[in-house]
C-alpha cells in the first residue's frame, strides 16, 4: 500500500551525503543539557565566529570556510541543524547568545574574534555587541561583518511563510509545511543569476527536519518579536559600540531589502558598507569567493581600527 512520506520520519535516512559529510567533520558539544553540533578548525588571522539565520544552520558556511584560511567556529544554534530541538524551550535570542559566549569561551578561549553574522545571526550579534557595552561580556570582539538580516524589522519585508509562523495560525502552518512549500519559500529569497539548486534544496530540508524540526517553525520565529522588543538595545548597539563594524549586503534580497540596509547606515553612518549586485538573501551560498573577498576586506579593516584605537590610548 502506498503511503505519503513528505514528513520528517526518519533522522537517519533524511539527511543526505552532504550533510552527513558535514556533520562527520563536526562534534557535539554540551551547553545547559542540550547538545550542539559544532564546527571548529585552526588556521590563520583572527578566528571568525560563524552565526547563521533562520531557518538554516551552520551548514551555510562550509563553502565560505573554503575559500578561508581564518580560524573559524561555526556552530548550530539550538533548535537549528543538527543541534538539538526542544519542544518546550522559548527560542530567545538571549539564550542564543549565552551560548555563542560559551562555546567561544570554550573552544577560543580569550583571543579575540571576529563575528560573521547573517540573518537572525545579525542580532545576537548585536545582543553581544549590547553585552560588551555593558561591561558584561566574557570574549573579546576584535570586529564584526553583519550582512543580509532584518535587524530594523520594519524595514524588512518578511516572507508569508515568516507572516504566517508570526500569526495565530503558526503552529498549524508549521504542522502543515511540506518540501515542496519549502523549496518554493527558501528558494525565492535567491537572486535569478544564483537560484537555489535541486541539492542544495534537499540539504536545507534534511537539516530542517532532523530530529523533529518540521515542526517548530512557529517557535523559532520567536526572535522577529525580540527584534520590536529589544530594539532600543539592539540598534543602540550599532550605533554605539565602539569597535569595527561593517555591513556587506546582497542587493536582490526580497526579504532583508536595501531599506533595512540604509537604516543601518543611518544608525552607524561611519561603518564600511559593500553592496553586492546580483546577490539575494544568502550571498555565502550564491558567491561564496566573493563574500570570502568581502570578509577579508572586513577582517582587514578591524586590524587596521585595533592598532588605531590601540595608539590613541597610549
Amino acid at each position: 500500500m502506498y503511503r505519503r512520506t513528505n514528513y520528517c520520519a526518519s533522522v537517519a535516512a533524511e539527511l543526505t551525503d552532504r550533510v552527513r559529510d558535514w556533520r562527520a567533520r563536526g562534534r557535539m558539544e554540551t551547553f545547559r543539557d542540550r547538545r550542539i553540533h559544532v564546527f571548529d578548525r585552526e588556521g590563520e588571522e583572527t578566528p571568525l565566529v560563524l552565526l547563521h539565520g533562520f531557518p538554516s544552520s551552520s551548514f551555510d558556511w562550509r563553502a565560505l570556510l573554503a575559500e578561508t584560511d581564518h580560524s573559524a567556529l561555526a556552530f548550530d544554534f539550538l533548535g537549528f541543524g543538527l543541534s538539538d530541538k526542544p519542544r518546550d524551550h522559548v527560542y530567545s535570542l538571549a539564550w542564543q547568545a549565552d551560548l555563542a559566549e560559551e562555546l567561544v569561551g570554550r573552544i577560543i578561549g580569550d583571543r579575540p574574534v571576529f563575528l560573521v553574522a547573517h540573518d537572525m545571526g545579525t542580532s545576537v550579534a548585536t545582543e553581544l555587541l549590547a553585552r560588551d557595552l555593558e561591561g558584561t561580556l566574557t570574549i573579546d570582539i576584535a570586529g564584526a561583518v553583519l550582512f543580509n538580516g532584518s535587524i530594523v524589522l520594519e524595514r524588512a519585508s518578511l516572507t508569508p511563510s515568516q507572516k504566517l509562523l508570526r500569526s495565530r495560525f503558526g503552529p498549524i502552518a508549521a504542522r502543515l509545511s511540506s518540501e515542496r512549500f519549502f523549496r518554493h519559500q527558501f528558494g525565492g529569497v535567491f537572486s535569478d543569476s544564483h537560484p537555489l539548486s535541486d541539492e542544495e534544496a534537499a540539504d536545507q530540508w534534511a537539516l530542517l527536519c532532523h530530529n523533529g524540526g518540521r515542526t517548530l517553525g512557529h517557535r523559532l520565529v520567536h526572535y522577529l518579536g525580540e527584534r520590536v522588543e529589544l530594539a532600543d538595545r539592539w540598534h543602540g548597539a550599532i550605533r554605539d559600540w565602539p569597535g569595527a563594524l561593517s555591513f556587506a549586503w546582497g542587493c536582490e534580497d526580497p526579504v532583508a531589502t536595501l531599506a533595512v540596509l540604509d537604516a543601518l547606515v543611518e544608525l552607524r553612518p561611519t561603518a564600511p558598507v559593500t553592496r553586492l549586485p546580483g546577490l539575494g538573501h544568502y550571498p555565502q551560498l550564491e558567491d561564496p569567493q566573493t563574500m570570502a573577498e568581502v570578509l577579508r576586506g572586513a577582517v582587514a579593516h578591524s586590524a587596521i581600527d585595533s592598532s588605531s584605537r590601540a595608539r590613541s590610548s597610549d
